[in-house]
């Protein structure tokens, strides 16, 4: 739709500079796939898949947004269609390009830290109608027809779902813990199809609980943090959004014997980095992109797992909810499920779903390992006839 953002053109000189506008992605490959280096697809989900299989033919290397897909069985056919790419797909999850992070667990593979024991990760992103509004995939579960899933889980707040498989990965560096068996509960305040609440805890294959707590429906400023618990040590990583719009970011590493010692987190825009990273490597000057297509097998087993645990998602009712109005802007709204901090809090220290805390609004989820995969499609599909009916 180039027309639509006529006025950012302007702004960015794209007649002076020679930068050519299209209106189909496949008309841009075959007019220019001959000069272009690579290609980046920050496009909605559902169109990831046919996207990078028409780059890929044209053996033009991609930097594919987080998530690739969020449908383990179009997953395997994407790696199907990398077998025969001459470079390596890069997917954008944000963190795994901090140095300290690969410091971190480097020192974890060596052994340093002794067993690591359980990963949690809290985020919790305060987000208004506005943001569901944004475009019309938003919150939904499906749309003309296709899937869609867009979630706390899936989308804003996949990147620490992924960084937490990579710190389940304990055999080396470059690599993910794979999901044992996944629980989960799933929650709505929000008026949409999808979650914007949930809980999941799994046990991967090499050992170690996970632990995720997220939210859209929740009051204050945004702020996540992670911890990784081992055997003789302890990994915290912080960051919150401050008055003035900044992130604050923090790494703190605790010994056992109560040493503890402060790293700071790099600076600057991860998106940069992440490209950067990916040119490198197009260049030759690095042996592999950050997060390879393949990598991401754990992070989209994790996220269908949790869908076909939960099995269903529980409207959160108004009683338990707050409605704030922006005061910037009073046709937006931000919902807040009541204690919900406290809730996540539990969970996260006791492994607690708040079904077993006796949480008024809550409804118990279930379980579900790898052998059910196959059904998750089917599950779906369900899922979005009950939103259907729920209306």
């Amino acid at each position: 739709q180039p027309a639509a953002f006529a006025e950012r053109q302007s702004v960015l000189r794209f007649c002076e500079r020679g930068v050519r506008m299209f209106d189909d992605y496949r008309t841009m490959l075959d007019a220019c796939g001959d000069e272009l280096d690579l290609v980046t697809i920050p496009t909605p989900i559902p169109l990831h898949a046919s996207m990078h299989r028409a780059c890929v033919e044209r053996g033009i290397p991609v930097y594919l947004e987080k998530p690739p897909t969020l449908d383990y069985e179009e997953l395997q056919r994407m790696l199907a269609v990398e077998a025969s790419a001459g470079r390596d797909t890069m997917v954008g999850f944000s963190y795994i390009v901090e140095e300290e992070r690969q410091a971190l667990k480097r020192r974890i593979v060596a052994g340093e830290f002794g067993r690591v024991r359980c990963i949690s990760v809290i985020a919790l992103w305060p987000r208004s109608s506005a943001y569901y509004a944004r475009a019309s995939w938003a919150g939904r579960l499906q749309l003309d027809g296709r899937l869609v899933l867009d979630s706390v889980l899936g989308n804003a707040n996949a990147h620490y779902v992924h960084s937490s498989l990579f710190w389940g990965g304990v055999q080396q560096l470059w690599s993910w813990g794979f999901p044992r068996e996944v629980q989960a509960e799933m929650y709505r305040a929000h008026p949409i199809e999808g979650t914007d609440t949930v809980f999941v805890k799994a046990v991967l294959e090499e050992g170690p609980e996970i632990r995720i707590a997220l939210s859209h429906a929740c009051d204050g400023l945004a702020f996540d943090q992670e911890w990784v618990e081992c055997e003789h040590a302890t990994i915290t990583r912080r960051s919150e959004l401050t008055p003035e719009g900044q992130w604050q970011r923090s790494f703190t590493l605790t010994h056992a014997d109560g040493r503890s010692a402060a790293m700071t987190p790099m600076t600057g825009s991860h998106l940069q980095a992440n490209l950067r990273q990916y040119f490198t490597y197009l260049r030759g000057e690095a042996d592999r992109p950050l997060t390879r297509l393949e990598d991401t097998r754990p992070f989209v087993a994790l996220h269908s797992l949790a869908y076909l645990a939960a099995g269903r998602i529980t409207s959160v009712p108004a009683a338990a909810v707050t409605v704030r109005d922006n005061a910037g802007n009073a046709t937006e709204r931000f919902i807040a499920i009541d204690g919900l901090a406290e809730v996540a809090k539990r969970f996260l220290e006791t492994g607690a779903f708040p079904s077993d805390q006796g949480i008024a609004w809550a409804k118990i989820g279930g379980r579900a390992t790898p052998a059910d995969l196959p059904q998750y499609i089917m599950k779906m599909h369900t899922m979005v006839k009950e939103a259907a009916v729920r209306g």
